[in-house]
């Protein structure tokens, strides 16, 4: 009788634990319902930041034709509609993430530091963009605000469950390649250029984690060389890419892919996902067909050989711009259609890991937390 009623307290004592335990996870989770999503990057990504500082037109998309085919009118995106972050967000149930600059924002489901033109080093265009260590500075008041109005645990718990999904790095190649397109000739300065930027890329990464973010998301460069707008500027006559640029774009993903396998390896619960830009952008350029356009390499807005020239809305000069932009890869010189960019979500989103690795970006959102709590997302 002794020993049953033992076995009884026992197994009692067992239960009130779990279910402690269980509730305390309740309690987790009701502070984290959803996984916040912070954008950092350049133009692929901004969702219209530099519509709110005073900068080159250049650096601007915040006219006509931009942006018209989904929202009506232009937004400050560089494309005819969305952008990647604004797919992703929608997969993974959140509504569009809003500029850090935009007025009247609201910071629980994300926030977007983008900026045109942005780089990774300060003095890619500088005083006309944000760049990455700006964006970080951003993100550092965005996270204190959290931390103000939510509590330290609350604010703890939404940063550990958010994704932070970047993209930056072409414009630090750009930058000096349209001053002397032979800077990047020689294997050695590509190979200390590549380490500065990355180098300074990993820098910030560990601060974010450093922060509370666990979860991280890259886009990779994709074949920068190849763009209509380097083309028309390297090689008008041969339709070639400019050499210099494709190699140094592989050079920078394979760097940033080893130090994300060292960040995993070294720092407690960070996770990743890498979607290879580089290669789903080359095969849709160079088979167009295959993937339901009808011109890979020519724009479909801006003006001369393939439609290179960033003229695209400045009416000033004239541009050309087709009827169609659901038939091109590229909107403009340098940036991909909404129907594109859709392409491209999806495969970082639940791509396999011949696209995205070594998870894709819906698996990243669901990872569970200590609880075995998973994001709400789309099934895309």
């Amino acid at each position: 009788m002794t020993t049953s009623m033992f076995v009884s307290w026992a197994v009692f004592a067992v239960l009130l634990l779990l279910n402690n335990a269980a509730c305390g996870c309740r309690d987790n989770l009701a502070v984290a319902k959803h996984s916040a999503l912070f954008v950092f990057g350049d133009s692929l990504f901004d969702a219209g930041n530099n519509n709110y500082f005073n900068t080159l037109l250049r650096f601007q998309a915040n006219f006509s034709p931009y942006g018209e085919k989904f929202f009506g009118h232009p937004t400050g995106r560089a494309t005819d509609g969305r952008i990647i972050p604004d797919f992703i967000s929608e997969y993974a149930g959140l509504p569009l993430i809003p500029p850090y600059y935009q007025p009247d924002k609201k910071w629980e489901y994300g926030v977007n530091f983008a900026s045109i033109g942005g780089g990774v080093l300060d003095d890619t265009h500088p005083g006309y963009v944000i760049n990455l260590r700006g964006q970080l500075e951003n993100f550092m008041n965005v996270e204190k605000h959290l931390r103000d109005k939510l509590g330290d645990e609350e604010a703890n718990a939404l940063l550990s469950a958010a994704v932070f999904l970047l993209n930056i790095g072409s414009n630090d190649y750009f930058a000096p390649f349209q001053v002397n397109s032979s800077f990047f000739e020689s294997r050695n300065v590509q190979r200390e250029y590549v380490n500065r930027v990355v180098g300074n890329l990993t820098s910030v990464i560990q601060e974010i984690y450093d922060k509370g973010g666990r979860k991280f998301a890259f886009l990779s460069l994709s074949p920068i060389g190849c763009l209509p707008w380097v083309r028309a500027f390297d090689s008008p006559r041969t339709n070639d890419c400019a050499k210099d640029l494709v190699e140094i774009a592989k050079q920078h993903n394979i760097a940033l892919s080893q130090v994300l396998q060292r960040l995993e390896s070294q720092l407690k619960d960070f996770k990743y996902s890498t979607h290879d830009f580089f290669t789903s952008l080359s095969d849709r350029s160079e088979n167009p067909s295959k993937y339901g356009f009808t011109a890979g390499k020519t724009a479909c807005c801006g003006s001369g050989i393939f439609r290179g020239l960033p003229t695209c809305g400045k009416v000033v000069n004239g541009y050309d711009l087709c009827e169609n932009s659901g038939e091109f890869v590229f909107f403009d010189s340098g940036h991909a259609t909404e129907k594109a960019n859709k392409q491209f979500a999806k495969l970082f989103w639940s791509g396999d890991s011949n696209v995205t690795w070594p998870i894709n970006l819906k698996s990243l959102f669901e990872i569970d937390d200590k609880c075995g709590s998973k994001s709400n997302v789309s099934s895309e």
